[in-house]
């Protein structure tokens, strides 16, 4: 468990800079060499290189060889790592929102009680 998180935090921080999300968009694509990857950014191969480097570390993307290229392969796998963190979550604050909303429901009932008859309530006695 402690190593997923690891893991998820390495993820997360490499996806915190726009760059790389970029690249990793890109990447879904297909896979790309490192000079498809730099070709829209102003910056030099070594940097769009240090960017796919992070990648790495935390385990979005891969290179492999291909002959003379090394295309750069986007690793979905993290992509179910982060669903599955998210989607905990998702479920915990659904959770609280169906608690919250059934406060809500009863309050409104208690209100209701306490105020008397509607105006609806009203009307349909006055018409018997």
């Amino acid at each position: 468990m402690v190593e997923e998180a690891e893991r998820l935090s390495r993820v997360f921080a490499a996806l915190a800079d726009p760059t790389r999300r970029d690249m990793v968009a890109r990447l879904t694509a297909g896979d790309a060499t490192v000079s498809d990857l730099a070709a829209p950014y102003g910056v030099s191969l070594q940097a769009v290189s240090k960017h796919l480097r992070v990648l790495e570390e935390a385990g979005v993307v891969s290179r492999t060889r291909d002959a003379q290229r090394r295309p750069v392969h986007l690793d979905a796998e993290v992509f179910d790592l982060m669903t599955k963190w998210i989607e905990r979550y998702r479920q915990q604050a659904e959770q609280r929102y169906r608690r919250l909303d059934a406060v809500l429901a009863d309050l409104q009932d208690g209100e209701a009680d306490l105020t008397g008859p509607s105006a609806t309530e009203l009307s349909e006695g006055a018409a018997g």
